[in-house]
């Protein structure tokens, strides 16, 4: 393959059409994907190297200086994933025999437990919700759902009627890269969603929305923004101090389900993670929980204690 000839236009097409039709990327994803990409192209351009001439050492100068713009850790890290990504397609398509990111290292990063919430905490949240105004019954069936299944809120605002199984006591999900997996959801969820449907069923939905699951007051299925919102001013209303969003909801099902003895491989199907690696990050979690009940109960603490 002349390789000499594409031009960094040529590759950011290529690549681009790989991650839609061969990696099934959602708009989402490949467009983060894309914006870490230009900033190598850029880069590589700027030094007059060509993409299939890079050394490890030029990937390693680009790395440095996207650190020197003030970003973080994990953000460079995410970027260089996507540099190993871009990489790994050129040698799959034959542009290269040997990968240069081969032995490119990530940046360390701090570890950062998430927000979570407890039983009691959701329970407060729900209760902020004033229930006599029309779309109180949705947004206690968006809570109780996302808690009860662990949805990224982009699942929760593309979840269709096609899509639940309520007999059966299951949702069917569409993840991260047109994955899909089936979640258990909770009675409790059912009731709730049971509730909206009564209200919902006598609303005037737009033509193309009719499968959606949650609407707003307009008929159209819900934005993510709208929820990340919601969720903020009834944890306000509520009195919780913790900074939290819709995802809080997915670490606090995580987490409830770990504490409870779930499997950790378990977890990660139901998440949606990839790599057990992602959802490893509820064993730290985890371990700070028990490391209290440690303190409180073991007897040799509370002998030193007493």
């Amino acid at each position: 393959m002349e390789t000499k000839k594409d031009t960094f236009s040529d590759f950011r097409q290529k690549y681009q059409r790989y991650l839609k039709l061969e990696k099934g990327y959602s708009p989402n994803t490949l467009d983060a994907y894309m914006r870490d990409l230009q900033k190598l192209l850029v880069f590589l351009k700027g030094e007059d190297i060509s993409v299939v001439d890079a050394k490890l050492e030029d990937i390693e100068r680009f790395a440095g200086a996207v650190r020197d713009l003030g970003i973080g850790a994990r953000s460079l890290a995410r970027i260089l994933s996507g540099v190993r990504q871009f990489y790994n397609y050129l040698v799959l398509d034959g542009y290269l025999e040997n990968d240069p990111t081969e032995l490119l290292e990530s940046p360390k990063q701090p570890q950062h437990l998430p927000e979570v919430l407890s039983t009691e905490e959701v329970d407060m949240l729900e209760k902020a919700i004033d229930l006599s105004k029309w779309e109180g019954h949705r947004n206690k069936a968006i809570i109780e759902v996302l808690f009860s299944c662990g949805l990224r809120v982009s699942e929760l605002t593309n979840l269709k009627l096609s899509n639940l199984y309520l007999e059966e006591q299951f949702v069917r999900v569409m993840g991260k890269g047109s994955k899909e997996r089936l979640v258990p959801i909770s009675p409790r969820a059912i009731e709730e969603l049971g509730y909206w449907f009564m209200d919902r069923n006598v609303m005037k939905i737009k033509p193309g929305e009719e499968d959606y699951v949650f609407l707003n007051r307009r008929g159209a299925h819900l934005t993510r923004t709208m929820i990340l919102i919601m969720i903020k001013n009834y944890a306000k209303d509520a009195g919780i101090l913790k900074t939290i969003s819709p995802h809080t909801l997915r670490h606090s099902f995580a987490t409830a389900l770990l504490e409870g003895g779930a499997d950790l491989r378990a977890i990660q199907a139901m998440l949606g993670h990839e790599s057990i690696g992602t959802t490893e990050i509820y064993t730290h979690i985890d371990t700070t929980t028990l490391r209290q009940e440690i303190l409180e109960h073991h007897p040799r603490n509370i002998r030193y204690n007493s």
